[in-house]
């Protein structure tokens, strides 16, 4: 929503012309009134809620960051929040108690149904990065001797309270899953034909101990809008639905980042953070790199007599390390999104490695021609300045190979022993390769000019 809509909302609300208001949010989407929301002083939220139809109200509390959430909550009567708890998927009410403290949580399962409740304890049950911990148990099923006809009263009489009725899945007496059926096939198929006969059998499940990154892939992979979730046995306990996929998806791409950075997980949102977290999140790995840096630095204290010889080369330094760092950038990222997405596997080292060789080498083939041309156009053409031409050429050379080789090593190395492949992006990989190609760059300058 626009600015000047806010500003209409926060006048409507101080001269408290609320039917008006009200005609105004009903028309909007849940997401954006959450949004005005967010700008809406914390003592006035209850008012504007209280305006909404409560199955609206039951979409804009979920879209609700913690805080608003927290305060609503405070604000409401036991009577308010059961009618609104009522609203709510069990998901999304698992969501809700996870973000909240122990004394809102206490009032929360006071006025949920013991159904309701049952449900919540069976998710909160599974661990956090599970199947079961995203799943809902507010699936539409149904028997395979039912008639289409029989089937879709089934679904007017309780639809209302699922998730999702483009599947039905159909389960037998002991809840075994034996197959699904879209409303499109209900929709087509005569009314006396059974579900048993339109169903299809052929449907991908995941268990409840399943990684939900795996799951998300599986949405990605099939392109579905509902994935069934079963037990050991094969019985349906629940179905994970498309939104909660993206958020999974969403979830992991941020924590890729926050690693990628070498930076600590922050759950709160950046605004509400205070600095004095965002300072202990970042410090303990910018330690951890710059005294890792020190090792650089005593390489290069090493070669003093080098420098005193030629004081030329500290000039190309910066370069050298700069050019196998952004290397070895590239390389981890391409390798890292790879093995995210699955496109690439752990068997697929040697093909990979092999395949950033040949990259290796095409790009240290232009990295060479220009840098040679620009030290003899900026140093000269005399023996000396060629010779440091060659040097700097060798260096570019090895130092492409290695940053490359050392991409698709370190994070493919840390998926095989169950690390995040993210923690070896930029910031570390990076102070690896400056001391590498230092030890590169003066073993070969050592060995060019006899030092």
């Amino acid at each position: 929503m626009d600015r000047i809509s806010e500003n209409i909302i926060s006048k409507l609300l101080q001269n408290k012309k609320y039917p008006l208001l009200k005609n105004i949010l009903v028309e909007l989407n849940p997401f954006d009134i959450a949004e005005i929301l967010d700008g809406v002083p914390l003592e006035q939220i209850s008012t504007i809620f209280r305006l909404l139809p409560k199955e609206l109200a039951a979409e804009v509390f979920v879209e609700m960051d913690s805080d608003q959430q927290e305060t609503l909550i405070k604000a409401c009567s036991d009577k308010e929040l059961q009618a609104m708890m009522d609203e709510l998927y069990v998901d999304d009410t698992v969501d809700i108690i996870e973000e909240m403290p122990a004394t809102v949580v206490k009032r929360i399962l006071r006025n949920i149904s013991p159904d309701m409740r049952k449900s919540i304890n069976l998710i909160l049950h599974y661990p956090d990065d599970s199947a079961g911990s995203i799943m809902t148990t507010e699936y539409a099923d149904l028997k395979k001797n039912m008639t289409v006809s029989e089937a879709f009263r089934r679904i007017r009489q309780t639809g209302v309270d699922k998730e999702t009725i483009y599947t039905c899945y159909v389960t037998d007496e002991s809840r075994h899953l034996l197959g699904s059926v879209s409303i499109e096939k209900l929709l087509y198929a005569k009314g006396s034909e059974t579900v048993g006969d339109i169903m299809t059998t052929d449907i991908i499940t995941v268990h409840t101990l399943d990684d939900k990154e795996d799951v998300a892939k599986v949405f990605d992979k099939y392109n579905l809008l509902a994935i069934p979730v079963a037990d050991q046995e094969n019985r349906l306990v629940g179905i994970v639905t498309v939104d909660d996929a993206i958020d999974v998806i969403q979830e992991e791409a941020e924590e890729d980042f926050i690693k990628m950075a070498a930076m600590q997980q922050n759950d709160e949102e950046y605004l509400k953070t205070k600095s004095i977290i965002h300072a202990k999140n970042r410090i303990i790995w910018l330690l951890v790199l710059m005294l890792s840096a020190a090792i650089t630095g005593k390489i290069i204290s090493g070669y003093e007599n080098a420098f005193s010889a030629i004081p030329l080369l500290a000039a190309f330094i910066p370069m050298l390390m700069g050019t196998g760092g952004n290397c070895g950038a590239q390389s981890s990222t391409m390798i890292i999104r790879g093995l995210a997405t699955d496109e690439i596997r752990l068997s697929h080292f040697l093909k990979v490695l092999f395949k950033e060789m040949r990259l290796s080498f095409l790009i240290s083939l232009i990295l060479v021609a220009v840098n040679t041309v620009r030290v003899l156009l900026q140093y000269g053409s005399d023996p000396e300045q060629i010779k440091l031409a060659i040097v700097m050429g060798l260096s570019l050379i090895c130092t492409v190979f290695v940053a490359n080789a050392l991409g698709v090593i370190l994070p493919m190395a840390a998926k095989k022993i169950r690390l995040d492949p993210a923690m070896m992006a930029a910031p570390l990989l990076t102070t690896v390769l400056d001391a590498c190609s230092i030890l590169i760059f003066f073993g070969i300058a050592s060995a060019m000019f006899h030092l």
